[in-house]
């Protein structure tokens, strides 16, 4: 298993990046989390098998059909326990 935090920045927020990455986790089998940050970034954990995960941190670089991501930042997490992957509100 894999664990990572996820920071995407440019156009992403107003576009359903959230949903999409909703859904891309929930399709890999992925748990965690995302959200919007108050500064216009996007902010996301992702845990789950390696390639799951990286299939997953691809997908969130490359975002939706309308976003536009200039920035992308990924770190390696220590493992927790989540049981889903959903929205988290600020």
């Amino acid at each position: 298993m894999r664990r990572i935090y996820l920071r995407v920045g440019g156009s992403v927020q107003g576009v359903g990046f959230r949903y999409f990455a909703v859904y891309t986790a929930r399709r890999l089998g992925l748990t965690g989390w995302v959200h919007n940050r108050a500064d216009g970034d996007l902010e996301a954990e992702a845990q789950g098998t390696p390639d799951a995960v990286d299939q997953f941190a691809e997908a969130m670089r490359r975002g939706p059909r309308f976003a536009r991501v200039e920035r992308f930042e990924l770190q390696p997490l220590t493992l927790a326990d989540e049981y889903d992957f959903h929205v988290e509100d600020w």
